[in-house]
């Protein structure tokens, strides 16, 4: 059996970029903007960069490069709409809601958001998350999904205090590297009812940078 390569240790020209990310995360010196293809270098070092495991819950594995080309390909179409979250020249977070027109569920958008470590803690998550709860009302979506593992505890935690609820376990839906099964949670809410939610906190301007 062949023994799995260990993760590359951070250059320290890295950690340096990396503590400077945190600390403008932390100062809410963030910028949410659209996806775009000059992103493509830094989104695939933010990938990589992530604990494989977090990168469960997306259908597909964003650390690939061709991946991300045909991620990134799919947003400049229109066929989904994604931002990045951006302290100086690193990329913090993503997101992104999914939908597909021609399907039985043109109404609905599946939510994906992956925050980074720098960026957790600091509000960035919840920024990323009501910019994207804007698009989909813009783009006419009525209700919108998110899935994540089950020990995700935190991430599930957010969704729920936005009013999300747990509507399915698929157990065993995703195999990580190491060829280990994990259960997959599927929430789900209203977008009117979620937007309302996120004003009751305080969030007013869903849109603004």
């Amino acid at each position: 059996m062949t023994k799995p390569k260990s993760a590359a240790k951070p250059t320290k020209t890295a950690v340096a970029k990396r503590a400077s990310a945190k600390k403008k995360a932390a100062a809410g010196g963030v910028e949410i903007r659209p996806l775009a293809a000059s992103d493509e270098k830094a989104l695939l070092a933010f990938a990589r960069g992530q604990p494989p495991h977090d990168l469960l819950f997306l259908p597909r594995d964003i650390s690939e490069p061709k991946v991300l080309k045909a991620w990134i390909r799919e947003s400049e179409g229109g066929g989904m709409m994604s931002l990045v979250a951006v302290a100086g020249d690193e990329i913090v977070g993503c997101g992104a809601i999914a939908s597909d027109p021609l399907s039985w569920s043109p109404h609905v958008g599946e939510l994906r958001v992956l925050i980074g470590g720098p960026a957790r803690g600091v509000g960035v998550g919840r920024k990323l998350t009501q910019r994207l709860f804007a698009l989909a009302v813009e783009a006419g979506l009525q209700r919108i999904v998110a899935q994540m593992t089950v020990d995700q505890t935190a991430a599930i935690a957010v969704f729920e205090g936005l009013g999300f609820r747990a509507e399915a376990l698929l157990r065993g839906q995703v195999r990580d590297r190491d060829g280990k099964r994990h259960d997959i949670v599927i929430l789900g809410h209203e977008v009117a009812d979620v937007l309302a939610r996120l004003e009751a906190f305080g969030v007013v301007d869903a849109t603004s940078g």
